[in-house]
């Protein structure tokens, strides 16, 4: 593989660039390796910019999961951008979209649209310290939900990447209020809400850890939230940037049968382009400005082309009811190749998976439960893996501790060549 005008683009960038990228994962630094530059990608394939192609499996880290640049999303983007990129003033295509998110996730009854993941976590907080009148919030050992002040406290995703799972510049004062709990551990909750009796005013929870690697629920765990949280009239959040649509067309809601308060959106519903979003019971989003008092604003909120895109994929799922079943025979043919590649290499690996998310975990646990599970993995063998893949076009995460991701672009004689490629890697990385 040759990646020379990668290497030489690095250096352009550090020269203008904060560490010569834009998200700390995209440096490839726990994978030892300069950062791969990407030209285009098209349907189930990435091209870098020195012309090599790579089946990707990372998807723009999940929200391509009909692949890249589909006819008719790009169509509607196109379309969109004719008419205008930005307007700051309502459109007939935000209420679209609206309905399009209620139709599927019927727990949504209102939605507010935002720019980001981060801003759409940072808003729900908000929202449920208002409604509930509490400071605290629990959050998850290991889950990540964006790079607000109050979430980076033993967060997932980069911060484990990079060995830093508290951020500098984060005051004691906002840390005080962010309690942490075990990711399938009820009791670690009902302990906290025992111990601030009355001032924690949310759970949020990522349904499907996707930030430590994938992390599903044990024992009825979200079931548990969901009661402890009425026991003690906080709210429930999920957290569904990554699982909303992902994992089942109503997502987590549909995928275990648990109801949160609140939801936030990112990733899918924009098609690939920026977007995020927040909503859930009428009673509690109709606190939001200006019909309430709950601040929150955004320019590009509900921009034309983020909806358009994301209108235009949410409906092409919408419009298949065999998508998620064909999505999760895609996934079961990967997961059973890698693990029966593992198995003849010798090497332990635990492969955790929730419908067409998964990770390929370098660890002797046959079970990853929780973040003290995922962290115990091996991540300079992970490091190999991942450049032997690399090499042999198989576009994985930079790091450990993301998911891999199944699109509907990718054939069988693509998932085909990852289960190939992944049985040469482990028998050169032993």
């Amino acid at each position: 593989m040759n990646i020379n005008t990668s290497i030489s683009e690095f250096s352009r960038a550090k020269q203008h660039i904060a560490s010569g990228v834009n998200s700390p994962v995209r440096a490839f630094k726990n994978v030892n390796s300069s950062p791969i530059f990407v030209k285009s990608a098209k349907g189930a394939y990435i091209t870098d910019v020195d012309d090599s192609k790579y089946i990707d499996f990372v998807c723009s880290w999940g929200p391509m999961i009909l692949g890249h640049a589909h006819e008719r999303v790009t169509e509607a983007v196109k379309k969109a951008a004719e008419r205008g990129t930005s307007y700051g003033a309502p459109t007939i295509q935000e209420s679209e979209m609206a309905e399009q998110i209620n139709k599927m996730m019927p727990n949504i009854e209102l939605v507010r649209m935002v720019n980001s993941g981060t801003e759409a976590t940072m808003s729900a907080i908000r929202l449920a310290r208002a409604y509930t009148k509490r400071d605290m919030f629990i959050k998850f050992e290991g889950c990540y939900h964006g790079h607000g002040d109050s979430f980076l406290i033993k967060a997932g995703s980069g911060a484990i990447t990079l060995g830093l799972p508290d951020s500098p510049g984060v005051t004691k004062g906002t840390a005080k209020d962010t309690l942490i709990a075990t990711y399938n551990d009820a009791q670690s909750v009902k302990k906290l809400f025992e111990q601030y009796p009355n001032q924690i005013a949310a759970v949020i929870v990522e349904p499907v850890g996707g930030n430590m690697g994938v992390v599903t629920p044990k024992n009825d765990f979200l079931k548990q939230l969901r009661e402890i949280t009425n026991q003690n009239n906080a709210l429930l959040i999920f957290d569904e940037v990554i699982t909303g649509f992902r994992i089942a067309k109503g997502g987590a809601a549909e995928y275990f049968g648990v109801k949160p308060d609140l939801v936030t959106l990112g990733k899918i519903i924009g098609g690939g382009l920026p977007v995020g979003a927040y909503g859930g019971k009428r009673e509690i989003m109709n606190m939001i400005a200006p019909d309430g008092p709950v601040y929150q604003a955004g320019t590009l909120s509900g921009n034309p082309l983020a909806m358009a895109a994301g209108l235009e994929t949410l409906k092409i799922i919408d419009e298949d009811p065999d998508f998620y079943n064909k999505l999760n025979k895609k996934a079961d043919f990967l997961v059973e190749g890698f693990s029966n590649n593992a198995k003849q290499a010798g090497i332990d690996v635990a492969v955790n998976r929730c419908g067409s998310m998964m990770t390929f975990f370098f660890n002797s646990l046959k079970e990853i439960n929780n973040y003290n599970d995922a962290i115990k993995s091996d991540t300079k063998l992970y490091a190999k893996y991942f450049l032997n893949m690399i090499n042999q076009g198989i576009w994985i995460a930079p790091s450990q501790f993301e998911c891999t991701f199944v699109s509907a672009a990718q054939t069988f004689d693509d998932l085909q060549k990852a289960v190939d490629a992944n049985a040469k890697a482990l028998k050169l990385i032993k």
